[in-house]
């Protein structure tokens, strides 16, 4: 393979070739770094033109199994439906390519992003944007800019950029970050737990087929929150930014004499018609403040319909897409004008102001806990659901060595009718599994999950700005109402910007209307005193870092709005007591393990039997996890457990043979009964030992609990056989 340009970046070379494979696509890039190979493509439907309001773009990243020598699992051995690492990462690029497309550009377009070798060290979502970028910057679609991706990691207190996978497995931050030369485009970041406290401890399991195997192994998840200020965020972004301005200058003098001979393409009519501009500015200004303060977005769409309809029954030869355009400019204007001129908003709040918060817990008595959070017109019912080792998701991505188990989920679903819409109820979006991811993100570096398994599922049952962020706070407060330890209270909120010119105001809590017609979505995860995980995109092509700064301060404000509202619905909450699983850990001294087991496990089976729990032991240091289904029966096991432990303790007998002594029939089988002997000891006392007369059925002549005096008549290995005396 012949490469045209190389590339010494942050960390890492990126190599790649032009015009050597894929000829017939508009533009590709093969692109080699490390072990890692991708084929980035560009196709566009030159002869059709998407009429509406929207750039038909679609990024698909796709992972070929062989690229890390393995075969597809399962039982159809070639790749099928996207894994969740493919669809975010198709939705990371989609983001960050599509700003660079002009205005009026309606030419369907097909980015695909191939992985044909894999390096376990590469970072996939950074390498495939930048394939993607130089495929679109050398295609012959008249794009000359080109966009790209850094990624930042702090290990050991120190900023590393674009680390490896093995690296970036030790950071308390993941910063990915994409833009141009000039702009910073979009955000994607998630501080990590604490790894110098997590301890994974292997837990052996008494041989019990009552037991769950597959607690055997568990992980003490013990992360705290490692939350980043707002001011050292800020600190790693003016570093990050840098490298990725200086890379983006490299790439396209690079990739500059690489171009293709652009091709002329026909851009859809962006020029409003004036005279309806006008007439609807002079005649209906009254109409459109009175759809925009129609909250719900289908009653807008409803009232500015119905305007849309008067106007053409007096005005019959008017054109009625022209018309729905310069309505939507006159109110898009109208929003806009508000904020900047009166600084106040459709719904008459102030900037900075969060709309009102209600919050109710286990709202759903059969769940292991839920929360139904209410802030405006946006509402999240979330519901948690707990599970052991076993019930964990079982993933394998390309740079794995084996498959890996997620122990957290959050799973989010956004149905038609919570806007308003008759649409079907289909298969999970890019939307939703991104919503999800980011929810996840907020919330996982301040759970402890003791080797459990925690699903949050939320669903929207009606949206006017963030459902994300609703399911963050929603989610949170699940996770309280199930008793699960977090090591901080974390909120999300979602914060716009609205600018002109030199003048700007940035929103707090925005609703639907003021992200469709606003400059930025802005969300923001955290404590009161940092930040866990955020995203944002830019839709005028740049932010700069003290307006971004000051983003981050107005979003803490609110946040610890919410957070003092969460708080006191936490004091309230009512548990699924019935329902609600539960988990105990304590330590015992490891001497007494023999004794909490029992001669072949018998001890502890009774247990489990009578409480209705599993048991795991660490033998070395005594550790004991107890679980149930609910609190009475794992708080019964736990006290059953401190009384053997701390019961007076039987001095060990030495039994010979011929000796007779006193003992208690514990169990009955068809075979015989066994007897536990003064110290505690089990013996068998075979059916044929019973009496001198034939024996049909032990029952019938012993009963569990009877007293019985028996002779020690051997021993096999650390077995006694007796006899009825």
């Amino acid at each position: 393979m012949k490469y045209d340009v190389k590339l010494e970046l942050e960390n890492k070379t990126e190599e790649y070739s032009f015009g050597y494979v894929a000829k017939q696509a508009n533009g590709a890039a093969w692109l080699k770094s490390g072990k890692t190979v991708i084929l980035a493509t560009v196709v566009i439907d030159e002869t059709e033109i998407v009429k509406d309001d929207f750039l038909p773009l679609t990024v698909q990243y796709i992972e070929k199994t062989y690229a890390a020598g393995k075969i597809p699992g399962g039982f159809f051995k070639r790749e099928t439906k996207p894994s969740d690492f493919e669809t975010l990462t198709s939705r990371i690029v989609d983001r960050s390519l599509r700003p660079l497309f002009p205005k009026g550009f309606g030419h369907p377009t097909q980015v695909t992003i191939m992985v044909f070798s894999a390096d376990v060290d590469s970072d996939m979502q950074v390498l495939a944007l930048n394939a993607a970028s130089a495929a679109l910057f050398t295609s012959d679609i008249n794009i000359n800019t080109s966009v790209s991706a850094i990624r930042a990691a702090k290990i050991d207190g120190e900023i590393v950029l674009n680390p490896s996978l093995s690296d970036l497995k030790n950071s308390t931050l993941d910063l990915y970050l994409s833009g141009t030369k000039t702009d910073l485009l979009m955000i994607e970041m998630r501080s990590i737990g604490s790894e110098k406290i997590d301890v994974e401890d292997t837990y052996e399991p008494m041989l019990d087929p009552l037991m769950d195997p597959s607690l055997g192994t568990i992980v003490l998840d013990t992360h705290v929150s490692n939350a980043m200020s707002e001011d050292e965020l800020i600190e790693v972004f003016a570093k990050t930014e840098k490298a990725l301005f200086a890379a983006n200058a490299e790439y396209e003098v690079s990739f500059g004499v690489h171009q293709k001979e652009l091709q002329a393409l026909d851009l859809k009519e962006d020029a409003l018609n004036e005279e309806m501009l006008l007439f609807v500015t002079d005649h209906h200004m009254q109409d459109i403040d009175a759809a925009i303060k129609q909250m719900a977005k289908s009653e807008r769409s409803t009232a500015l319909r119905n305007l849309r309809k008067r106007i053409l029954e007096n005005n019959s030869e008017w054109d009625e897409l022209e018309l729905k355009a310069a309505i939507e400019s006159v109110k898009k204007e109208r929003v806009r004008a508000q904020i900047l001129n009166d600084k106040v908003r459709a719904d008459g709040r102030a900037l900075n102001e969060v709309r009102p918060i209600t919050i109710d817990t286990n709202v759903l008595p059969s769940a292991h806990s839920s929360c139904l959070f209410t802030r405006g017109q946006t509402q999240a019912l979330v519901a948690l659901t707990m599970g052991g080792a076993k019930d964990a998701q079982m993933f394998e991505s390309l740079t794995d060595s084996g498959t890996q188990n997620e122990n957290f989920m959050v799973h989010y679903n956004f149905p038609g009718f919570s806007v308003g819409e008759a649409s079907p109820v289909m298969g999970t979006k890019r939307r939703e599994l991104g919503h999800g991811n980011l929810a996840k993100r907020a919330l996982e570096p301040v759970i402890n999950l003791d080797g459990q398994t925690v699903r949050l599922v939320s669903e929207i049952l009606e949206s006017n700005g963030s459902s994300s962020m609703a399911t963050v706070c929603g989610g949170y407060m699940a996770l309280k109402a199930a008793e699960i330890e977090t090591s901080d209270t974390i909120a999300g909120i979602a914060m716009g910007m609205v600018s002109r010119e030199n003048e700007y105001a940035i929103l707090s809590d925005i609703m639907g209307l003021e992200d469709h017609d606003g400059d930025m979505d802005f969300k923001v995860t955290g404590s009161k005193d940092g930040i866990t995980a955020m995203q944002m995109d830019i839709k005028l092509g740049g932010i700069s870092l003290d307006i971004l700064k000051e983003a981050l301060y107005q979003a803490k404000e609110g946040r610890s709005h919410i957070i003092d509202i969460m708080l006191e619905a936490e004091k309230t909450i009512e548990y699924n007591d019935g329902v609600l699983p539960a988990t105990e850990f304590f330590h015992i001294d490891p001497g007494f393990i023999g004794e909490i087991i029992g001669q072949a496990g018998k001890t502890i089976r009774e247990i489990i039997e009578k409480f209705e729990v599993a048991i795991d032991i660490d033998k070395k240091d005594g550790k004991v996890k107890i679980t149930g289904k609910n609190k009475s029966g794992v708080q019964g096991a736990k006290e059953h457990i401190h009384g053997i432990v701390n019961a007076p303790k039987k001095e060990k007998i030495k039994y010979e043979v011929g000796q007779k002594y006193e003992g208690v029939v514990k169990r009955i089988v068809d075979f015989g009964a066994f007897v536990e002997l003064p110290d505690g000891t089990d013996g068998l006392l075979h059916i044929s030992k019973i009496s001198k007369e034939r024996v049909q059925n032990v029952s019938d002549v012993l009963k569990e609990g009877q007293k019985v005096t028996v002779e020690i008549l051997e021993f096999k290995g650390n077995k006694i056989s007796l006899g009825l005396a």
